[in-house]
């Protein structure tokens, strides 16, 4: 039965790709299965043909089922140091720039991209920056772009800020009632929230910081290679590259890459 699964996944992806142009053939399999595996239950769907079906035939259900197969792990300040060495290392150099282009991709909900407005008001950047936030799931976007967020979320929120150097108090920046937090407008003036496909879609430019945190772990090596092409061809030269704690890049297989800090895993464009 498992090779059976193993084809109609394959299938479901070729379907997902050639209906909709999303490309998620090349994710690493093993994640990918289980995700697609537990959709079937999360939408009571009996077999993997009838999820097929459902998503070739139902645009709205297929977005659900995306939001399903995109993994989701983010919070305000996650891995504090790391927003410290931004706060303290790169935000000087992010100052002989008159203008800044700054991208989140794999945003997910939100909130490391509301972070980093925070960051730039307390380093007197933002109204210099133009903010990309982007991800596959336009339902997470949806949620993104509300920067509505459960106040049980806050208290780690919280913490996370002051780990990561904040100069004040994160509730300045937030109204709550009724078990939410929902951020202050303020932050999200200089944010473009939009989807972005990292594997298909056409990558930016002159980006001097780009986030692309815990992304490519769900990607099988020749992805991960050819996204981070992408990424080097957005940078500008000198641009600064964060990735997610658990990811490194090998230099010899990325020469346009340099270590800038190995502890926080931040690179920077060769020049």
């Amino acid at each position: 039965m498992s090779e059976v699964e193993d084809i109609e996944i394959r299938l479901l992806l070729d379907a997902i790709n050639a209906r909709y142009g999303y490309d998620l053939r090349d994710y690493a399999s093993a994640s990918m299965r289980r995700r697609v595996l537990a959709s079937l239950a999360a939408f009571g769907v009996p077999h993997l043909g009838e999820l097929q079906h459902r998503v070739l035939c139902d645009r709205e259900f297929f977005a659900s089922v995306l939001d399903q197969l995109t993994v989701r792990v983010t919070e305000m300040f996650r891995d504090p140091s790391l927003y410290r060495v931004l706060r303290t290392q790169i935000a000087p150099i992010l100052r002989t720039y008159p203008v800044l282009r700054i991208w989140h991709c794999g945003c997910a909900t939100g909130e490391e991209v509301y972070a980093s407005s925070i960051l730039l008001k307390e380093e007197s950047l933002y109204e210099r920056v133009q903010l990309y936030g982007t991800d596959l799931s336009t339902l997470a976007l949806e949620h993104a772009k509300e920067g509505v967020y459960s106040a049980k979320r806050a208290v780690v929120f919280s913490e996370n800020y002051i780990e990561s150097g904040g100069t004040g108090a994160l509730a300045n920046y937030y109204t709550e009632a009724y078990d939410q937090i929902a951020l202050h407008e303020s932050l999200k003036k200089n944010i473009l929230f939009f989807p972005h496909n990292l594997v298909s879609d056409n990558p930016f430019g002159d980006m001097q910081v780009i986030f692309c945190r815990n992304v490519l772990i769900y990607f099988n090596q020749a992805l991960r290679d050819r996204v981070l092409e992408k990424i080097a061809d957005s940078l500008c030269p000198g641009g600064f590259l964060c990735l997610g704690s658990s990811e490194r890049l090998d230099p010899d297989a990325h020469p346009q890459f340099a270590e800038f800090s190995a502890r926080e895993r931040i690179y920077r464009r060769a020049r």
